[in-house]
């Protein structure tokens, strides 16, 4: 058995209603409900939420939500993990003890069927626990610039702020979009930075955090060239 779940609390505060707010016409969380149906792989696509209107506007896309998440659970400090590990216990406990699940992120327009079918792969490959996706810094982390209380410019890595881009070791972060896991490590909560995961890389191009109403302006401006592109 393989699950998809997509978490998506209702309590957004930068951007209100972000997991449904319309997004090149239609909710965000479409667009993640579509490439989790699209790519073949899961037996059941779960929305996990704590928002009658959210869980509504996921059904109408396809995707179930058999339980309303606990409000302890739908607060802004609860991670990926801990939302993954209670969605797959509650199944368990309901008669669906999936081997393998993947968190995909409700605001993940640039996500593809194809990202994800990759990703399992990687995962199964590596015989680690995760496996999810990462991308690149455009520009060397060790040269990153802090800017003093006093208003000037400083190097945050003095001893790295002379070296040629060329010389210093590629650095990626979280993309953001899709965590593929065995069932096992999402409920004992294992961590997803301690060795136990892969990456599956991503290219920079179809990759923004949507945090702030700036990131949602600047990715529907890159969606809307891909489209044009026809990416």
């Amino acid at each position: 058995m393989i699950v998809a779940v997509i978490p998506a609390r209702g309590g957004s505060k930068r951007i209100p209603r972000k997991n449904i707010r319309p997004f090149a016409g239609k909710p965000i969380i479409a667009y993640s409900i579509a490439a989790a149906q699209h790519c073949g792989l899961f037996d059941r696509i779960v929305v996990s939420t704590d928002d009658a209107e959210i869980a509504a506007v996921a059904r109408g896309c396809g995707a179930e939500t058999p339980f309303v998440r606990p409000a302890e659970l739908s607060d802004e400090h609860t991670g990926t993990v801990a939302v993954t590990g209670h969605a797959l216990t509650w199944l368990a406990e309901h008669g669906c003890d999936a081997e393998f699940a993947c968190c995909v992120y409700a605001t993940a327009p640039f996500l593809t069927a194809d990202d994800l079918r990759r990703g399992y792969d990687v995962l199964i490959a590596s015989g680690r626990t995760f496996a999810f996706s990462v991308t690149s810094f455009p520009f060397p982390i060790q040269r990153a610039l802090r800017i003093t209380p006093d208003g000037a410019v400083a190097a945050l890595h003095p001893q790295w702020i002379e070296w040629r881009s060329q010389d210093l070791e590629e650095a990626h972060h979280d993309a953001g979009q899709f965590y593929w896991g065995r069932a096992a490590g999402f409920r004992d909560k294992l961590s997803l930075y301690a060795g136990n995961a892969v990456p599956v890389v991503l290219p920079r191009y179809r990759v923004q955090d949507i945090d702030t109403v700036e990131d949602w302006r600047q990715a529907e401006l890159m969606y809307g060239a891909l489209m044009a592109a026809g990416k």
